[in-house]
């Protein structure tokens, strides 16, 4: 059973870019892609956008009504300080996916369609992105890890 602290909580995917995305439980990671049938899916460094429940809760706790997949994420964990993982972190998502954080947080040169859907966006502040080193399925409930690099996947303590 894996450490519930650590976890994915939501999968996450849109057909298009800058609106919410739905919760589909289960999802094909493609590596060098990204996540099967999204919208940011592609040959870029932003493959898979991550945001932490914990953040989350923060946009909660200020009266917004917001839950996971509102700020256009396709993961959203739990457990993990995503926001304090440096680029080139790798984490191993399941049984065998693996993600390297390519970014931390984004500027956006005006409000999305996101913050006027919710009246913030936290994911600028606090959300990261990866690319997709190796693929595979993932689901809610499955295990996050950060872990040293691909030839070494202890965890990081």
């Amino acid at each position: 059973m894996p450490d519930m602290s650590s976890v994915v909580v939501s999968v996450n995917i849109s057909d298009r870019t800058g609106v919410k995305k739905h919760n589909v439980g289960r999802c094909t990671l493609v590596a060098d892609r990204g996540l099967e049938d999204d919208a940011h899916a592609g040959d870029w460094h932003r493959q898979v956008s991550l945001l932490a429940e914990e953040s989350i809760d923060k946009m909660r706790s200020s009266g917004l009504d917001v839950r996971p997949g509102d700020f256009g994420e396709n993961l959203t964990t739990r457990g993990v300080e995503l926001v304090t993982l440096p680029v080139g972190a790798r984490l191993k998502v399941g049984g065998g996916v693996l993600l390297e954080v390519t970014q931390i947080g984004k500027e956006c040169e005006k409000p999305c369609s996101i913050y006027y859907q919710v009246g913030d966006c936290v994911m600028p502040r606090e959300g990261i992105f990866a690319k997709v080193l190796s693929g595979g399925d993932v689901a809610v409930g499955d295990e996050v890890t950060v872990v040293q690099n691909a030839d070494s996947p202890e965890a990081l303590t």
